[in-house]
C-alpha cells in the first residue's frame, strides 16, 4: 500500500501526466497494477492523503540491460521530460560526459579517434536515424528508450554512465 500519487507514478504509461523516471525504471524489471483504491477513512485517525494497493510482479529473468547504462540515459531523458531528447542530449554537461565515456572505451579498446570526431554530430545522428529527436520522455515506452540504449551501444559505443553525470 501506498501513497496513491506515488502509486500512480509507478504504474502511469507514456503520455500521463504523472509518467517519470520512477514509472520507466519499475516498469523495467517488474509487472506493475494497481489493484485499488484505499480511502482515508478506512483508518483512525484518517490520515491526510488517500492510499492504493499496488502489486509488483519482478521480471523473472531480469531483463538483460546495464542498469547503470539504463539509468543515465533515463536521466537524460527525463532531465526536463517535455524538453525533445534532441535539446536533452544538447546540453553542453550531457555531451561533455558522452564524449569523456567514448574516449574512455576508444582507449580501452586501443582504437583511435576519429580525426574529425563531434559528440554532439555523432548523438543527433544516431536519434535521427531513429527518428527519436523529436520524441519526448514522457511519451516514450520501455521499447522506445530499450531501442535507444542499443543504439548507443552498438552503433556509436557510447557508454552513458550515471556516476559521471553531474546535471
Amino acid at each position: 500500500m501506498f501513497q496513491r500519487e506515488f502509486a500512480q507514478r509507478l504504474v502511469a504509461k507514456p503520455g500521463d501526466k504523472l509518467y517519470c523516471r520512477l514509472s520507466i525504471n519499475t516498469q523495467l524489471l517488474a509487472r506493475v497494477d494497481m489493484l485499488m483504491k484505499v480511502g482515508k477513512n478506512n483508518f483512525k485517525p484518517p490520515p491526510k492523503v488517500e492510499s492504493s494497493v499496488v502489486r509488483l510482479e519482478p521480471k523473472n529473468p531480469p531483463p538483460p540491460v546495464n542498469f547503470t547504462e539504463w539509468d543515465g540515459l533515463t536521466r537524460i531523458a527525463f532531465l526536463r521530460k517535455n524538453k525533445t531528447l534532441g535539446a536533452a542530449f544538447k546540453i553542453n554537461s550531457v555531451i561533455e560526459m558522452l564524449e569523456k565515456n567514448y574516449k574512455l572505451h576508444l582507449s580501452l579498446h586501443n582504437k583511435p579517434l576519429e580525426p574529425d570526431f563531434n559528440m554532439q554530430a555523432k548523438v543527433i545522428g544516431i536519434l535521427e536515424k531513429l527518428e527519436m529527436e523529436n520524441l519526448r520522455a514522457r511519451s516514450m515506452d520501455l521499447d522506445d528508450f530499450m531501442k535507444l540504449l542499443l543504439a548507443f551501444n552498438l552503433k556509436a559505443y557510447i557508454l552513458i554512465n550515471r556516476n559521471s553525470i553531474n546535471l
